[in-house]
């Protein structure tokens, strides 16, 4: 088991949803379960009432790439796309989203695994997605828009409920998809409210149809079919007033449908309300939930608090049983209850009416609330569905049970790529004040800052770990005492001799089968590089390899070969050094490492030996990969900071690009001002100031660009203006147009657009 090191590039074991029979050349799977239900539309049910002219005119209008299906709950849009989607035909993805989307891993996935399905897809999007920070649109819209423009037909991509979305990132991809869309190919957004799409570009190039409440709302016809599909005889009279009263609102006359099945009076069938959340709650309880059985509103109520229920949960969560039944019956009588698997097991509300049911149940029986999300959590967890168990736990206030998850499964979902979600985990335990209660979750925390480059987070938190683990009681003081001897050693805040001794005590600590011990050997033998004491290191730093291999922790394995490099080349061994330095670069592509704090300076090694064999366009390419983590190496993880940027000034010092040089040593002297105690660093550092005082002049060019212009890069390529850019980054307008001026200087262009095409010749957007 993993102890406070998320740096592991093993996958989850959840379940994964395998692709169609057929070709599946290009499934390389992803690291976290995929709901199947989310990547299919909802089944056609009895009473759903056709919108053959909403349907015919979306498909005359097939040239346009994008559909937006914007309305407040209730209004059909789901019911819309879905019959739409069927009427296309084979070639159309589907994915409905949810809270756990608001990662951009997760939700770039679930687009993937939708586009294969229709026709299998360049394997590099997938390869892309593995990696650990696809935060950027930048990284993977190009390549599956690449992928959609290779397809042998078009592809419709249908995203429902995009109004759950609030990670900006997340809502980037999604504009940056409609923008960049192939002719042909088509993406239609069901929302309730509008999603940040740059409209006045799509509709100047009319390239969006947009659908809205005045379309969606029932004429007297539909309105008819609905009332009578749900059982419901009324004159025409009535049905006129029922429109006029529900403005046509779907669910408005389904419910007084309903109501009316259910025994209520003539006169309430047209009962005015027309979207009013208030009203609406009122008039579910009022004239449906007071005229259904009580064993009935309890089960709706109560079940609530599920997204999704199948029997075993339902009976677990009421303590009851025969759930089973009542669902199916609940289904039987269309009681917007929808189906989310063929064999019917598992099924959700319709999404207004669990809102509603929801503010029924904290009127009528708050104090459940808590237990009933409790006896959720413990549900899931027992049936290994532990992310979804912390969901509820959370709800439940369950922090004990949140963190013995969290401990388990976060470093997992970071190491899949899934960031942003291990970062909401970690984020609310401070939310809830809790970090100092928990020292194994403060640690993992104070690593997520480390890996991030963050270094007021790592004092934040390490110093929350620090308090917790001085409470801490056996069994789990041994555990803390290690995990927190690891992270003291890697922050390095007190010396290399302090490094040395707290990664002996984690190695010592630890236990056999923990896959830390691989990193606390390599902290060890760096401890020994960094002393100048090479031949101490190098068999330490071997068997780290060994361990890590092991245990699969493949970031410490690149790291520990890439130190092995440089003490090779120390040596002038250079046969061994480039040996080494390309079994690092080997983990590091084959486990999807790319984008790791840790890289760099396998890139760094690799360029080095590269241009000793007089390879230099090879040598460009891993230092152009290196740059564009630069933003990475901050005094959070000094030594592995220091130690790159140093190997990438000798690297561009061999190119006799002074100006790089100088802005990599810039910054690594930046670092030693704030963590002196480096060992042979300060001296190393000193020692290539010195060469570079006798460079004169020299060309200004992409390699001196400053990490603030380096975290700019992959915005430029998308479609934000400097003022969303800013927004983004926390900066003015003014200061991202500086920043951008200054990248085109380097670059040696005069716009965007050739500063893009530049970073893409040269390899600085990655991807």
């Amino acid at each position: 088991m993993q102890r406070g090191y998320p740096l592991r590039m093993e996958a989850s074991n959840g379940r994964r949803v395998a692709p169609p029979e057929g070709d599946r050349r290009s499934w390389l799977g992803p690291s976290f379960e995929l709901v199947e239900s989310k990547l299919l539309p909802p089944s056609p049910r009895p009473g759903i009432v056709p919108r053959t002219a909403l349907v015919d005119r979306l498909l005359a209008l097939d040239a346009a790439p994008v559909v937006c299906v914007v309305a407040p709950a209730g209004y059909g849009k789901t019911t819309l796309l879905a019959q739409w989607a069927e009427r296309k035909g084979p070639r159309v993805g589907w994915v409905s989203v949810d809270q756990h989307d608001n990662d951009p891993t997760v939700l770039l996935t679930y687009l993937a695994v939708a586009v294969d399905r229709v026709e299998p897809i360049d394997p590099s999007v997938f390869r892309t997605l593995a990696a650990s920070r696809v935060s950027s649109p930048a990284t993977v819209i190009p390549r599956l828009v690449a992928a959609l423009s290779a397809m042998t037909q078009p592809v419709a991509l249908v995203l429902d409920h995009v109004e759950l979305l609030a990670n900006v990132a997340c809502l980037d991809a999604v504009a940056e998809l409609a923008v960049q869309l192939p002719r042909g190919s088509q993406l239609a957004l069901g929302s309730r409210s509008a999603p940040p799409l740059p409209v006045g570009l799509l509709r100047a190039q009319r390239r969006m149809v947009e659908i809205g409440v005045n379309e969606l709302a029932m004429d007297h016809r539909e309105a008819r079919a609905l009332v009578e599909a749900a059982g419901v005889r009324l004159a025409e009279v009535e049905v006129a007033e029922l429109v006029g009263r529900t403005e046509g609102w779907p669910v408005g006359l389904y419910l007084a449908a309903l109501a009316r099945k259910a025994g209520g009076p003539r006169r309430r069938a047209g009962a005015g309300f027309t979207g009013d959340r208030r009203l609406v709650a009122n008039y579910l309880r009022s004239e449906l939930l007071a005229r259904l059985p009580q064993p009935t509103v309890s089960f709706l109520t109560r079940t609530a608090v599920l997204e999704r229920m199948c029997g075993p949960l339902c009976d677990a969560v009421l303590d009851a049983s025969g759930s089973a039944r009542v669902l199916a019956s609940l289904e039987g009588s269309n009681l917007l209850l929808v189906p989310l698997d063929r064999r019917r097991q598992w099924y959700r509300y319709h999404h207004l009416f669990r809102d509603l049911l929801l503010t029924e149940l904290g009127r009528r029986e708050p104090e459940l609330v808590q237990q009933l999300h409790a006896r959720a959590a413990a549900w899931y967890e027992a049936n290994r569905m532990p992310e979804t168990a912390i969901d509820h736990a959370q709800a439940a206030g369950d922090a004990d049970r949140v963190a013995r998850l969290v401990w388990d499964v976060a470093p997992r979902a970071y190491a899949g790529g899934r960031r942003d979600t291990a970062i909401w985990w970690y984020d609310w335990f401070e939310d809830q004040g809790l970090i100092d209660r928990y020292p194994l979750i403060a640690i993992q925390g104070a690593w997520r800052h480390a890996l991030l480059g963050q270094p007021a987070g790592v004092e934040r938190w390490a110093a929350a770990a620090e308090r917790a683990a001085a409470a801490a009681t056996p069994p789990e003081h041994s555990v803390v005492e290690a995990s927190m001897a690891l992270l003291r050693a890697a922050l390095c805040r007190d010396g290399v001799e302090q490094m040395r001794a707290d990664a002996q005590l984690a190695r010592d600590r630890l236990d056999p089968g923990d896959s830390a011990r691989g990193p606390a050997l390599h902290l060890e033998g760096i401890s020994y590089l960094l002393a100048g004491q090479g031949d101490r290191a190098d068999p330490i730093l071997a068997h780290a390899v060994e361990v890590a291999t092991h245990d699969r922790e493949m970031n410490a394995v690149s790291y520990a070969l890439a130190q092995r490099s440089l003490l090779a080349i120390e040596r002038q061994d250079w046969h061994q050094a480039e040996t080494l330095a390309g079994q690092a670069l080997t983990v590091v592509l084959a486990g999807h490492l790319d984008d790791y704090v840790t890289s760099p300076l396998v890139y760094a090694v690799v360029a080095r030996t590269a241009l000793h064999r007089g390879d230099v366009p090879q040598a460009q390419e891993h230092l152009a990969r290196a740059a564009r983590l630069r933003p990475l190496l901050t005094y959070a993880l000094p030594t592995y900071a220091v130690q790159a940027l140093l190997e990438l000034a000798r690297a561009y010092l061999t190119l006799n690009d002074a100006a790089g040089a100088r802005t990599v040593l810039r910054q690594a002297r930046g670092i030693l001002q704030l963590r002196p105690d480096l060992g042979v660093l300060p001296e190393q550092a000193e020692q290539l100031q010195g060469t570079l005082d006798t460079f004169h002049g020299g060309t200004v060019g992409a390699s001196s660009l400053t990490t603030a212009e380096l975290r700019l890069l992959p915005l430029l390529s998308t479609h934000l203006s400097f003022r969303q850019i800013g927004e983004r980054l926390n900066l003015s307008r003014h200061t991202v147009k500086s920043q951008a001026i200054s990248i085109y200087r380097k670059l040696g262009v005069s716009s965007r657009s050739e500063a893009i095409q530049r970073m893409q010749q040269i390899g600085l957007l990655g991807g």
